[in-house]
C-alpha cells in the first residue's frame, strides 16, 4: 500500500490521510470548501484509556479477548487504568476516536464468524496503515494485519488497532490464553 485515508463527518468534516511517512488531518471549511490542514503529523497515544469493542458479542468472543476486555474494565491490565467503553458501531467513527486518544479498537472473530466480518483489503488494511504511521500498532491477535496473505478479494480477518502497548497486551493475551479456554 502507498497512501490510505478516510473522511470523517460530525459537526466537522476531516480527512485524514497517509502517503506512508506519517499521518495528516485536514479539516473542511466550508466557507471556502476546501480542507485545511489543521493536524501535522498525527501521533496516536503510546496507551489509552478507551476500548471500543462491540460487547453485544462478548459471550462470542475468544477467551483471550474476554479476559482481555474484563483486564481493562477492571483496570488490572498493564496500563493500569480501568478503561472506557465507546462503541459506535462505526469503523471510521471508533477508530478516530482511538487514534485521537488512544486505546483500542477491536473486531474480533466469534463463534459464528470466526475470521471476524472486517474485510482485510479494504477495511482493516488502510486503517492498519494509518495506525502504524501514527505510531499505534494494527493485529490480529496473531500477527501484525499488514502482514497477512490475502487469498481472496473479501477475506475477513479480526482486527485490533490502537495504541502499540494495548495491542501489544492483546497479543500476549492471545499467546498466553488458548482460544478454547472458557470461564
Amino acid at each position: 500500500m502507498v497512501a490510505a485515508g478516510y473522511c470523517l463527518y460530525s459537526a466537522t468534516t476531516v480527512f485524514v490521510l497517509t502517503m506512508g511517512s506519517g499521518v495528516d488531518g485536514f479539516t473542511l471549511d466550508p466557507d471556502k470548501g476546501v480542507f485545511l490542514h489543521t493536524h501535522q503529523d498525527i501521533r496516536i497515544p503510546s496507551a489509552g484509556p478507551i476500548y471500543s469493542f462491540n460487547e453485544a458479542n462478548y459471550r462470542d468472543f475468544s477467551f483471550p479477548v474476554r479476559k482481555y476486555l474484563t483486564a481493562l474494565k477492571e483496570g488490572s491490565s498493564s496500563t493500569g487504568v480501568r478503561s472506557n467503553a465507546r462503541y459506535i458501531g462505526a469503523l471510521v467513527g471508533d477508530v478516530h476516536n482511538v487514534l485521537i486518544n488512544g486505546g483500542i479498537y477491536g473486531y474480533p472473530g466469534t463463534r459464528q464468524n470466526p475470521d471476524g466480518k472486517l474485510r482485510l483489503l479494504y477495511e482493516c488494511n488502510p486503517m492498519g496503515m494509518i495506525i502504524e504511521q501514527a505510531g499505534g500498532a494494527a493485529s490480529t491477535g496473531h500477527g501484525r494485519i499488514l502482514d497477512v496473505k490475502p487469498t481472496e478479494i473479501h477475506m475477513r480477518v479480526p482486527t485490533f488497532l490502537g495504541s502499540i502497548e494495548n495491542v501489544f497486551e492483546l497479543d500476549q493475551f492471545h499467546q498466553y490464553y488458548s482460544d478454547d479456554e472458557e470461564d
